[in-house]
């Protein structure tokens, strides 16, 4: 295993990147987000607002606005967590921005046999593997270009891309059932 490097110095990627940034996330729930207030909020009912000048979506209008890629396949339970719930809910304001976010069920990634971790892909060259703890906590990620390594990522997000539905439409059935 390649060395853990705190995710501040793998930063500076998303605005380097030549053509995709692609993002696989398999979690239930990120204790990021467990920490904040908008998912305190929303655990009261109170449905997130988008965030336009948030610094990730004005990094993603500006470089799709000049031809780059951003997309991401999210894992979701059946039925999704509240950790799940909310980056659904939160995604509109991604996909404003011009991500691509889409999601796909568990048991789905699991035929798949898709990894078991979060990662970032960047040009289909480099690999960011992330080390995320049974707290949903990032202790830090691998800054990975080894061919074999990046080659598996692509193939998972290959695999999993055709099948998994774009984020609105799964957050309309859920937001519809509860």
């Amino acid at each position: 295993m390649a060395p853990l490097i705190p995710f501040e110095e793998i930063a500076h990627l998303f605005a380097e990147f030549q053509h995709t940034a692609f993002r696989l996330e398999t979690r239930r729930g990120y204790a990021t987000d467990r920490a904040g207030s908008r998912f305190q909020a929303f655990l009261h009912g109170v449905e997130p607002l988008p965030e336009p000048e948030h610094p990730w979506n004005v990094n993603v209008r500006e470089r799709t606005a000049r031809g780059a890629q951003f997309s991401r396949i999210r894992i979701v339970d059946e039925p999704p967590t509240d950790g799940q719930r909310f980056l659904m809910a939160t995604a509109a304001g991604n996909v404003a921005a011009g991500e691509d976010i889409r999601v796909l069920g568990r048991a789905e990634a699991e035929r798949l046999a898709l990894p078991g971790y979060d990662f970032w892909l960047f040009d289909s060259r480099t690999l960011v593997r992330m080390h995320i703890d049974d707290t949903d906590t990032t202790l830090g990620v691998e800054l990975l270009e080894d061919p074999a390594a990046v080659l598996a990522a692509c193939r998972a997000r290959d695999a999993a891309w055709p099948l998994a539905a774009p984020s609105a439409a799964l957050w309309a059935q859920v937001r519809s059932s509860v």
